[in-house]
This record gives structure tokens, C-alpha cells and sequence, in this order.
């Protein structure tokens, strides 16, 4: 079965910079694209960043993380990672990994980003 464990989250000041981290399992990770979606408090979930199979050469922000996010892959490890550089409070979210096929959504459990001074 497939599995996506996220860590890294934490607390961290604006300005401020955090690596979210996911790891895969139960699946050939190289063929599935990846995405970090984010979800605030009483928001809907939205996606922040995507990233293409194989080696990852497209990638894809919303508009409110683009220039500060970068997403990236390593197939060797089964990782998918999101580099959060000059964070803000507006970031405060629980951020999942995300995969899918033809037939299923995956989800991780999600980790807790709270910028906050």
C-alpha cells in the first residue's frame, strides 16, 4: 500500500526558513508525480507545489509561494522534499503530500508549519 510520512514542520519566526520532507513507500516512486498541499484553519486545502515524475524537471508554485518554496525530488531515497525559505504568518498551515493514480488520491498525515513572532 502506498505511504507518504511528512516531517519537518514546526514553529518558526517570519522571515524564517523550514524543509518539509516526505517520505514514500509501496509504490514505484520514480513514475508518480508529487504535490504539498497546505490547509489553514477553517480554509480549503490548496495546492502549494507540484513536481513531475522521472527526474522532476517541471515544477509548478501558487502564486503565493512562488520565488520562496522550491519543491524537489531524490528517487534513490523515495523522498519528496519543500524548502520554505522567507516564510510568513499567511504559510500557517498544515502541509500533506500528495500522490495519486488512476483510481486513488494518497495522502500523508500531514506536518504543522506556524509562523508566528
Amino acid at each position: 500500500q502506498v505511504q507518504l510520512v511528512e516531517s519537518g514542520g514546526g514553529l518558526v519566526q517570519p522571515g524564517g526558513s523550514l524543509r518539509l520532507s516526505c517520505a514514500a513507500s509501496g509504490m514505484t516512486f520514480r513514475v508518480y508525480a508529487m504535490g504539498w498541499y497546505r490547509q489553514a484553519p477553517g480554509q480549503q486545502r490548496e495546492l502549494v507545489a507540484s513536481i513531475s515524475a522521472g527526474s522532476g524537471g517541471n515544477t509548478n508554485y501558487a502564486d503565493s509561494v512562488k520565488g520562496r518554496f522550491t519543491v524537489s525530488r531524490d528517487n534513490a531515497k523515495n523522498m519528496v522534499y519543500l524548502q520554505m525559505n522567507s516564510l510568513k504568518p499567511e504559510d500557517t498551515a498544515v502541509y500533506y503530500c500528495h500522490t495519486q493514480n488512476s483510481h486513488t488520491v494518497y495522502w500523508g498525515q500531514g506536518t504543522q508549519v506556524t509562523v508566528s513572532s
